[in-house]
This record gives structure tokens, C-alpha cells and sequence, in this order.
């Protein structure tokens, strides 16, 4: 047996992480003078209401003490550990997972792979390398199908502003002002691990033109779309499904994604993404 472990940035929240049977060790958001395991001790919309009103967040990944104490857990009751994170380029806990693992009297028991992600496009890999592993696939094979789906994604980002990405450090200065210059909406996305500015739009145009551009490469391939939100606005959420309804790709499943309390720290309120991928057999056919 095979357990799989990720980490909260994942943003599959206690429920969904029971549901498909992954282990979830979470990161910690600072807030108040106070730390809240994320997902576990505050909830993503405590989150947005404190950045409103002008208060900050800050996060820390888990420790590599924290760290080592799952793995030990888990390796009780498993043969091995695929333990998969967001990208090292924005968060050190693919780094103190490496270390924690390194520590293990049978280090080689734990596959440590650092997904150059975060969020709903972790989520996906993550469920991926499950149901991978799942049916009958070796650690390798299932690290080797998620890097392969990362690059068959296409998943756009839009945020209010870059300031809370800029403070943290996730984004330059400099990126940060070409952003928000003009009161256009920046639109991101992953370029080898980092979330780069690759466009700015009028807010209107926003959404459509991640559409189009998702239509334009799938076309009428038969995909998966994940609509992924900040906060819980329903009308905003029925907004979001109502266009990627209307945009002309093959959808056959779809589901929406709360970001979570550590994601929402750094992304700020109004934040949206879209992301498709193709629809085919998730264990590599």
C-alpha cells in the first residue's frame, strides 16, 4: 500500500481529503497575532473578511519535525509515501518534506516530488498520482504521470490586485506596479513554478478571454474544467459557471474550488481561475 500525502495549498478541504483518501498535512496562516492550521482552525472566508478591512496575514509551511511525525504515522500502516507539494519556488515545504524524509530510518520508503504548483492545479495532479497508485502504479510512474498532466493544463489565475502577492514575496515590485498600472486586471499563470504576470485586461474581458484561449487549445476535445473562487459570493460562483458554460468547450466534468485560508493570504479577495485539462483515463491510458 501506498499512501498519499499533500499538503493544504492544495485547498481540498478535511471533507474532499476523505472523500478521495489523500493525507493532507496542513501549512499554518498567521493572522492576529495568532497561528491557524489551515483549513483546520479557520476558515478561508475569516480570511478574506480580515484582508477587507485591512488587516494582514502572513504563512509558514509546516515544520520538518511535523513533517517527519506524518511520515512515520503513515509508514505504519503503508509500504511507502508519494508525498506531493506546491512548488518549491513559492513555499519552502517541498524543501522541509525533502528534509523530514532524509531524516527516516528507511528514507527511500518516501517519494518527495515538488508539483511547480499550488491549488486547484495540485489538487489535480495530487488526485491524479492517487487514483494512479490506486490502480497498481509505482511511485515513479505516478510521479512521472504528474509531471506529464502539468503540462497537458491550461490554468489562468486573475487577482483584484497584486499587492498581498507582492508582499509576500510571490511576485516582484516591479511586476507588481506593470499589474496594476492603468486599473487593468492582471491575468496569471505558472511559468516553471512562479506565478507570472502574462497579460492585463479591462475586468470584463477577463474571464472571457481565459475561456477563449482554453477553447482555442482544447477545442472540441472532451475536458474537465475546475472553477476556482475566493470566498463564498454564490452569485459569483453561478456567474463563473454560467460562462464556462456558455464557452463552447466539451466539458464532461466540472467541479468549483474554494481557495483556501494559506491561498487566500497571498492572493487577496475577488480572486478567480479557471482551470481545463483534457478528460482521459487519469491512471495513464
Amino acid at each position: 500500500m501506498i499512501a498519499v500525502l499533500t499538503d493544504s495549498t492544495s485547498d481540498l478541504s478535511p471533507e474532499a481529503a476523505q472523500q478521495y483518501g489523500v493525507h493532507v498535512i496542513p501549512l499554518t496562516v498567521q493572522m492576529n497575532g495568532r497561528d491557524f492550521l489551515d483549513w483546520q482552525e479557520i476558515d478561508p472566508d475569516a480570511v478574506y473578511d480580515h484582508l477587507r478591512q485591512g488587516g494582514q496575514a502572513t504563512t509558514q509551511p509546516p515544520s520538518v519535525a511535523f513533517f517527519e511525525q506524518h511520515y512515520r504515522r503513515l509508514l505504519q500502516t503503508h509500504d511507502a509515501v508519494l508525498s506531493v507539494h506546491i512548488s518549491g519556488q513559492l513555499s519552502e515545504t517541498v524543501q522541509r518534506a525533502r528534509e523530514a524524509a532524509s531524516r527516516l530510518p528507511e528514507p527511500d520508503r518516501v517519494r518527495v516530488v515538488d508539483s511547480l504548483l499550488t491549488t486547484a492545479p495540485l489538487a489535480e495532479v495530487v488526485l491524479a498520482a492517487h487514483q494512479a497508485i490506486g490502480a497498481g502504479q509505482s511511485m515513479e510512474e505516478a510521479e512521472a504521470l504528474i509531471h506529464g498532466l502539468r503540462e497537458q493544463m491550461s490554468t489562468d489565475f486573475s487577482v483584484a490586485s497584486l499587492e498581498y502577492l507582492r508582499r509576500s514575496g510571490r511576485i516582484g515590485r516591479a511586476q507588481q506596479v506593470m499589474g496594476n498600472m492603468l486599473n487593468l486586471r492582471p491575468v496569471l499563470h505558472f511559468e516553471e513554478g512562479r506565478l507570472s504576470v502574462v497579460k492585463r485586461l479591462r475586468a470584463p474581458q477577463v474571464l472571457p478571454d481565459m475561456l477563449a484561449q482554453a477553447a482555442q487549445r482544447f477545442g472540441q476535445r472532451p475536458v474537465t474544467v475546475t472553477i476556482v473562487h475566493a470566498g463564498r459570493d454564490a452569485a459569483r460562483i453561478a456567474e463563473l459557471r454560467d460562462a464556462v458554460g456558455r464557452s463552447g468547450l466539451n466539458i464532461r466534468q466540472g467541479r468549483a474550488l474554494l481557495l483556501g485560508p494559506v491561498i487566500g493570504a497571498h492572493v487577496g479577495p475577488g480572486t478567480f481561475g479557471v482551470l481545463v485539462r483534457p478528460l482521459h483515463d487519469q491512471a495513464g491510458e
